[in-house]
């Protein structure tokens, strides 16, 4: 017999998957554009929240239909920790998190001293903890405050010569790993005769394949069909244009993920977008998955079932 207390040790926590990012450092090393860089990473990002409202917040998340409805299993929150209350709030959260069992990091942002005066006075603001003192006594103040916390983060970055885009590549590196793994990849299939796309970073052309519009049997049937793909890639050149494609592909990806560019749209096209171009894009997608790159892949035209002629 199954006690209840045996029950409650083998039932999975709502936390157990729940990921929580706490933002935090110097004011002016980076926290916004950070921020911006891992919601773009998929996390739901809250900024500018005190510490204390993250625990009811992470409550709703974890427990019933506020994250069940939405998805929702990384948080991450820009703290910023302008007084010893605010600091006192925050380790009280750290406690809490950890009785829930939620899996948290923090990434503390850092600058030099010069590199911070000179940020604030290219946008002319005053520092949070200045109080109309000079803006030095203000960063002195908060580095003093946040020595502990500093201490304790998980991961730290200077930013202090990095542009916004290193500052990416680093989080990126931190986060999720380093190299073309980063990037995420969409491949869709189109039709020429209905334009070719704007958004695409790269667009190729396979109308050199033999058209299946032309096989009787395979005219109706779309390139996810399988008898359409074998003929598409059974073809004279289809391998070899997949070969080089995808070697190409995974130069470029390795320079993105150098130059802080993580999403790639790459756009195949043969004529009506139904055959040629839909099996090729699916045979690429293959091809890259098989290299650890998040790969997703749609069809333009594959609605349109007017022929690809």
């Amino acid at each position: 017999m199954v006690s209840e207390d045996d029950r409650i040790t083998n039932t999975p926590s709502p936390a157990d998957d729940f990921e929580v990012l706490l933002i935090t450092g110097m004011s002016g090393a980076g926290r916004s554009h950070a921020a911006d860089s891992v919601e773009d990473m998929g996390w739901y990002v809250v900024d500018n929240l005190p510490p204390k409202l993250l625990i009811p917040l992470v409550d709703m998340m974890t427990q019933g239909g506020g994250r069940s409805g939405n998805g929702v299993h990384k948080l991450a929150a820009v703290i910023d920790v302008r007084s010893r209350e605010y600091f006192d709030d925050l380790s009280a959260v750290l406690s809490h998190l950890d009785d829930l069992g939620v899996r948290t990091r923090i990434l503390f942002l850092d600058a030099s001293n010069d590199v911070l005066i000179k940020r604030y006075e290219s946008v002319r603001r005053p520092h949070p903890l200045q109080h109309g003192n000079r803006l030095i006594d203000g960063i002195q103040e908060e580095r003093t405050l946040l020595m502990n916390l500093k201490e304790r983060a998980d991961v730290v970055i200077d930013t202090s010569a990095l542009s916004i885009h290193q500052l990416s590549t680093k989080l990126y590196e931190a986060l999720l790993g380093c190299g073309p793994k980063t990037v995420a990849v969409h491949i869709f299939s189109f039709g020429f005769k209905y334009g070719v796309p704007l958004d695409a970073d790269f667009v190729a052309d396979v109308r050199f394949l033999p058209n299946p519009f032309w096989v009787p049997s395979l005219r109706e049937l779309t390139g996810q069909d399988k008898p359409v793909a074998d003929y598409v890639l059974s073809s004279e050149g289809a391998t070899a244009f997949l070969d080089a494609y995808e070697q190409a592909i995974l130069v470029a990806m390795k320079g993105y993920a150098q130059e802080d560019k993580h999403f790639v749209t790459i756009a195949i096209g043969c004529t009506g977008g139904q055959h040629r171009s839909v099996a090729m894009s699916e045979a690429l997608a293959a091809r890259l998955r098989a290299h650890g790159l998040a790969v997703s892949v749609s069809a333009r035209e594959l609605q349109r079932r007017h022929g690809d002629r």
